[in-house]
């Protein structure tokens, strides 16, 4: 399937300026679900985009066959055609596909076709992104059976993005902003997409360190924050409740966890909190309490490490729906998400809630421009000398 041909990188001028406008590109995901309409709803938020430069990434076709179908839909719901952006009006990376790919794509039939087409899009924005066109990248959702139906075997394109990438400690980076209070939800899955039976086995020290490095590593690089405060759930019910309902605790998480304090004297860690009552006191700042959101902000932690996906992701999915953000972290570059699949059900309806992939343009908008505020000396003396930026 041919890419379009790479353009020039960008001058140290330009990366001056990327410093205040990132450049992000947004993959437009599997064209049979709802990730055109998603982004072209964000996108018409003149507010959002005043901070970013953004380019579209897909097929040009496509995306204007898109946007005439959802203007209608629009027009016939009385909704303003402002809600809706026109793709024209934007910079649009066009990947070519073949005529017979394109007439399988059709709303909410995930295929073959649909996934050789999302799979497309990411691996031309992951490429370009490498090659220092873009800061980073907002995917929109694609469907993993499709991939599968396409001859593409991954668990999801975080996957993806990390081989591609060459990155061998990579974890999925949960975060949300409370609409209600400003407190800032971020949950690290230690483990992820794996039946619930394989978890006691995937969890080990080496992994738990892994992620537990890259989730410090986050806070303080991209967060800003020098001394977080970091909550680590237990396994079990009650953590164990001292080997009575699970020996994991007892035979090598509370001594894997005593190291970890020992190790990182600057990071407050507290574990292992039961997963039960782990989530309590992050409920109370998300939606504020009766003692006030300023005690209850103070007494939450500046990130959550679940130790398997529904651990995690209940919780922030029951608070944060709309609105919470995938960010793979240990990449590169940035790269967010919204926290949502293709929902084939209600494609090409008009109906979409846009809420997630705007978080995501704004997170990775903030996330590129705390990295840049770190990085910007190093990167001008490698330009200035004739080198290119590492990344």
């Amino acid at each position: 399937m041919a890419t379009p041909s790479v353009t020039p990188q960008r001058s140290t001028s330009q990366f001056h300026a990327s410093m205040l406008r990132p450049h992000l590109a947004i993959p437009i995901g599997d064209p049979a679900g709802i990730g055109a309409e998603v982004a072209l709803k964000a996108l018409s938020d003149s507010h959002l985009v005043k901070n970013c430069d953004v380019t579209l990434v897909g097929n040009v076709h496509l995306l204007r066959q898109a946007y005439q179908h959802l203007s209608q839909r629009f027009s016939q719901q009385g909704i303003s055609a402002s809600k809706l952006a026109n793709p024209e009006q934007f910079s649009i990376l066009d990947v070519p596909l073949a005529a017979s790919i394109v007439e399988q794509i059709h709303w909410g039939q995930g295929n073959a076709a649909s996934g050789a087409a999302s799979f497309s899009f990411l691996e031309t924005a992951i490429a370009r992104t490498l090659s220092q066109e873009f800061d980073g990248i907002v995917t929109a959702p694609i469907a993993k059976a499709a991939w599968k139906a396409a001859g593409y075997v991954y668990p999801g394109q975080t996957e993806l993005l990390a081989e591609r990438a060459g990155s061998n400690r990579f974890g999925m980076l949960f975060v949300a902003e409370s609409p209600h209070t400003g407190w800032m939800l971020r949950t690290l899955l230690a483990t992820t997409h794996i039946p619930l039976r394989q978890v006691p086995d995937a969890l080990n020290p080496e992994l738990l360190t892994l992620k537990l490095e890259l989730l410090i590593e986050c806070l303080q690089q991209d967060f800003g924050l020098s001394h977080p405060r970091i909550a680590i759930a237990g396994l079990n019910p009650h953590s164990g409740e001292q080997g009575q309902l699970g020996n994991e605790e007892q035979a090598w998480l509370n001594h894997w966890l005593q190291q970890m304090q020992q190790r990182f004297a600057q990071v407050a860690l507290q574990g292992l909190i039961p997963p039960d009552t782990l989530w309590v006191r992050p409920g109370q700042a998300w939606y504020g309490d009766s003692a006030g959101y300023g005690e209850s902000s103070a007494r939450a932690h500046d990130a959550y490490l679940a130790l398997y996906h529904d651990q995690g992701l209940i919780p922030v999915k029951l608070m944060a729906f709309d609105r919470a953000v995938n960010t793979t972290i240990g990449l590169p570059f940035v790269r967010t998400s919204p926290d949502h699949g293709t929902a084939f059900d209600i494609a090409g309806q008009g109906i979409a809630d846009a809420t997630s992939f705007k978080s995501a343009l704004q997170v990775a908008t903030q996330l590129v421009q705390q990295r840049q505020h770190h990085t910007i000396p190093a990167r001008t003396t490698e330009f200035a000398s004739g080198s290119q930026p590492s990344g």
